[in-house]
């Protein structure tokens, strides 16, 4: 299986990139720093330098062409500007998108955030409401696709500590913790789930197993 990642340079996608190259599978992480490709081949990986901020949909669909799945696992971060919420959070996941439809990757899972359902009832001037407001619109964009068999995961409060492989997984959760390394157990399931496809999931901390968890949708 040949996997692209929008945001390979991230803390769940570096943790995804190693778990899913252990299991033989091909990965690409789509990175807009040169200097990130070392890591990305350090998990067992193969970077592809793109800025989804300002490339056009054609030069992804190419890095696109011949993947299973796609996952947009990118976003600004919490020490970026309001604008780049939307451009990279809102615009770059739909570039993906646009691009997966272009090169014919049907497989599509997106990383949004727990609380994007509940962003009208935020203070829209909060910095954490515009970021939500952009995965939102990024969620509706994806939903609206005949073209792409999507799946929405929303992970709970992101922990670095070590992940435990049990989890709640549903399309309502509650609100709660989960670990980046469980989040990452969980998207490479994902990747060859059916029974995720149209579906918005939640995910925390839990008791039952990933695979179980995955097996039970």
């Amino acid at each position: 299986m040949r996997v692209v990642i929008a945001g390979g340079h991230g803390q769940i996608a570096l943790r995804l990139t190693k778990l899913l190259a252990a299991d033989g599978h091909s990965i690409v992480g789509l990175v807009r720093n040169p200097a990130h490709e070392a890591d990305i081949a350090a998990a067992g990986g193969e970077a592809a330098v793109l800025d989804l901020e300002s490339a056009d949909v054609e030069s992804v669909a190419k890095v696109l062409e011949g993947a299973d799945v796609a996952i947009f696992s990118a976003g600004a971060g919490p020490g970026s500007g309001n604008d780049r919420k939307d451009t990279v959070d809102r615009g770059a996941a739909a570039l993906l998108a646009d691009a997966a439809e272009q090169a014919g990757v049907r497989r599509h899972i997106q990383v949004s955030s727990m609380g994007a359902d509940r962003v009208d009832q935020l203070d829209p001037n909060e910095s954490f409401t515009i970021y939500l407001k952009a995965k939102k619109a990024a969620e509706d964009d994806l939903r609206a696709r005949d073209g792409l068999d999507w799946t929405v995961l929303r992970p709970g409060s992101l922990t670095n500590d070590p992940g435990t492989g049990l989890v709640l997984l549903a399309d309502k959760t509650g609100r709660g913790s989960v670990t980046r390394d469980d989040v990452a157990l969980i998207l490479a399931g994902l990747c060859g789930t059916p029974a995720a496809i149209g579906r918005t999931l939640e995910l925390i901390g839990g008791d039952t197993p990933a695979a179980e968890a995955l097996a039970t949708l």
